[in-house]
């Protein structure tokens, strides 16, 4: 692989984060809004599995002593 120096780095850099498409301001908004909802619902659903097995284990046990 061919090294090159500095300069030719950062124009290389320059030229590659243009290519980059920016979300915009209501993308990333909407976008940690979704992420913070499904987080929520999956934080419900799976305290929701533990409190039934939990209840259920406890049934469970206690019926054997």
């Amino acid at each position: 692989m061919a090294r090159t120096n500095p300069f030719q780095f950062a124009q290389q850099v320059r030229s590659e984060v243009a290519k980059v498409v920016w979300p915009t301001r209501r993308e990333v908004g909407l976008t940690t809004v979704m992420v913070l909802l499904m987080a929520t619902v999956f934080a419900i659903f799976f305290f929701t599995v533990d409190m039934i097995v939990r209840l259920g284990l406890e049934a469970i046990l206690g019926m054997a002593s």
